[in-house]
């Protein structure tokens, strides 16, 4: 299949809304959305985070009754619960992505603890980590008297079972939105707050799994660090283009390089690395403050062309420039991860068609938030192609 050959899903108006309400607030509050210029963004004094990479080992093999990895949001009995969604799914043979869709949701129904409920007599007489009083939901999904038993539902076994039945029962449920997938089993009466924990789920999921959310299904395979040609990988990533990286971070010859340039052909689709909502799709101006991007630029010419920027959970933000025309998405709009933005051009400062890519977190679109792009998508099981 060529470069330009994947089909142009729609844009997705309205589904995670709510979710990336609050960090676009937090935005607002700290000018990382406001109205200003790419160009008037310079500067190298930014410290650069390397996120944490899990090894993809492939065997995925989950101790449940093992050390626990420490995480600051988790503690032992949490992660260890959530090491137990994991290896039902396992012997289910349910895909890694399962494994993301699952954790996440328990995050947010339970913060990953088994609780009891006020209201449920008999719920409390089952060891438990926590009393809650949502209607009669108890465990780790809070899940209703229609799932079973109260001590069936306080199994967390058992109750991760019983989200895999109604999870593998959704039609593409690999291909579905987090939270749409989650709300879709769960029916919870907020059907956007799954998204804001996928980041992390997967991340517990590559701890726990080694790796697994790293992973892409390949010809019914599931492949580590494969997801660089349109395919998902279980932690919600893709790469944006195919191509390979050339010109690359914050190099000695170009300190102040936010990003990487992604060699592709004129007319390649752009696909969005990760399911979140447009911030910003305009044209940047150049040096002299004109709006031309619907011709070539030049290197020296300043700007970004036609591009755009987009959030992600946890305010983690990813940047595309040199659009060759007007994006394909319009600011507020959700997209899913693989969707296409638009395509590859040589507008802006550019010596060339390609794409500029960059990727910024803690919500700040300024250099200060611009990390290195290829150890991140690396880490998300997306790696950038040509890069080791």
């Amino acid at each position: 299949m060529s470069e330009q050959s994947h089909p142009r899903r729609p844009v997705r108006i309205g589904a995670l809304a709510a979710a990336l309400t609050a960090t676009l607030t937090l935005l607002c509050c700290t000018g990382g959305a406001g109205a200003f210029f790419l160009t008037e963004l310079g500067g190298d004094a930014a410290e650069q985070l390397s996120p944490a990479s899990m090894e993809c080992t492939g065997d995925f093999e989950v101790n449940v009754t093992g050390k626990m990895p420490r995480f600051a949001e988790y503690g032992e009995r949490q992660l260890r619960n959530a090491a137990v969604i994991i290896k039902v799914g396992q012997e289910m043979k349910v895909a890694p992505r399962g494994w993301v869709i699952a954790v996440a949701t328990a995050m947010q129904e339970s913060r990953l603890l088994n609780l009891a409920n006020s209201t449920v007599g008999e719920s409390r007489d089952i060891p438990n980590e926590g009393v809650g009083a949502d209607h009669d939901s108890v465990g780790l999904f809070q899940q209703r008297a229609s799932w079973g038993t109260v001590a069936q539902r306080m199994d967390p076994a058992y109750a991760s079972r019983k989200f895999y039945e109604k999870l593998v029962d959704l039609p593409d449920w690999e291909k579905l939105p987090l939270t749409v997938a989650a709300q879709r089993v769960q029916i919870s009466a907020f059907p956007d707050a799954y998204a804001k924990h996928e980041e992390l789920a997967a991340r517990i999921v590559d701890a726990l799994a080694g790796g697994a959310a790293r992973t892409a299904l390949i010809a019914g395979q599931q492949v580590c660090d494969a997801a660089a040609g349109g395919e998902i990988a279980a932690s919600g990533w893709t790469a944006p283009i195919p191509g390979g990286v050339g010109s690359g971070f914050r190099t000695a010859s170009r300190p102040g390089h936010n990003g990487v340039d992604i060699s592709a052909i004129r007319g390649t689709d752009i696909r969005v690395a990760a399911t979140g909502r447009v911030l910003v799709s305009r044209c940047d101006p150049d040096r002299r403050g004109r709006l031309s991007c619907d011709e070539d630029g030049w290197p020296g010419k300043g700007g970004c062309g036609w591009f755009v920027d987009v959030l992600h959970a946890q305010g983690i933000i990813t940047r595309y420039c040199h659009l060759v025309s007007r994006p394909l998405v319009a600011v507020g709009d959700t997209v899913q991860a693989g969707d296409v933005i638009g395509d590859v051009g040589s507008s802006g400062n550019s010596s060339g068609p390609h794409l500029h890519f960059e990727v910024h977190v803690d919500g700040d679109r300024s250099s200060r938030g611009a990390i290195d792009p290829v150890p991140f998508m690396r880490s998300k099981g997306a790696p950038l192609k040509g890069v080791g």
